[in-house]
């Protein structure tokens, strides 16, 4: 299948299950995930009509959608992968929303960069749902004192919750528990489902599913 095909084929698999979890249509944003591919590989994509996109690397990012957002400034760019602080000011320049805010520092970052250049960011907290030592994101009982801090104290915009289930998991679980997080903390968005379960996630109230491979092919 051609790129096209592939983007078209996981739209309607996203309608069909927003029609089966009984929500509305175009309920769901997709997030096409573009990460190791070169800027000639994702503007088909872009033809195509997609303009969300994600990726997991600052420098990596750099390299490539500054000329792409250049030419069409409706693109909407995510960060989807660790942030260092160290990449806080590169990251606020570039991306339109961060989902992988999960530490203190990286807020705090956050917040001085925004100051300083005048831009405010849609924000979300990852969530660390299977507890995995190698993965990023907050602890899930630390989720609703950590989204405080972030509002309250920091004054940022915390728009939703994130999470990547273990891989050897079921997700469904995980994704119930991000959406009861997420109600608790009264943040609105759910970042869940990859191109093996985003089906899944949407049953369980995704509003942003990040799709990569079933998109753009294997890495």
């Amino acid at each position: 299948m051609e790129l096209q095909e592939r983007l078209n084929d996981v739209r309607s698999r996203i309608a069909a299950a927003e029609r089966e979890a009984g929500r509305p249509a175009g309920s769901v944003q997709l997030v096409a995930v573009s990460k190791t591919f070169e800027a000639d590989a994702i503007r088909p994509a872009i033809e195509a009509g997609q303009r969300v996109f994600g990726e997991n690397r600052v420098q990596e990012s750099q390299g490539k959608w500054p000329a792409l957002k250049a030419e069409h400034q409706d693109i909407e760019l995510h960060l989807i992968g660790p942030l260092q602080s160290n990449k806080a000011a590169d990251a606020v320049v570039l991306f339109d929303v961060i989902e992988t805010v999960d530490r203190e520092k990286i807020a705090r970052a956050l917040a001085e960069e925004m100051k300083r250049q005048g831009k405010t960011m849609r924000l979300y907290v990852q969530v660390n749902t299977g507890l995995e030592p190698q993965k990023a994101g907050i602890a899930p009982e630390e989720t609703s004192a950590f989204v405080a801090l972030c509002r309250y104290e920091l004054g940022l915009w915390i728009e939703g919750l994130m999470c990547i289930p273990p891989a050897e998991e079921n997700p469904g679980p995980h994704f119930a528990l991000l959406a009861k997080l997420a109600f608790k903390c009264g943040v609105g968005k759910l970042s869940m489902g990859m191109s093996g379960d985003y089906e899944t996630a949407v049953a369980f109230g995704a509003t942003s599913v990040r799709v990569g491979s079933a998109i753009f092919g294997t890495r």
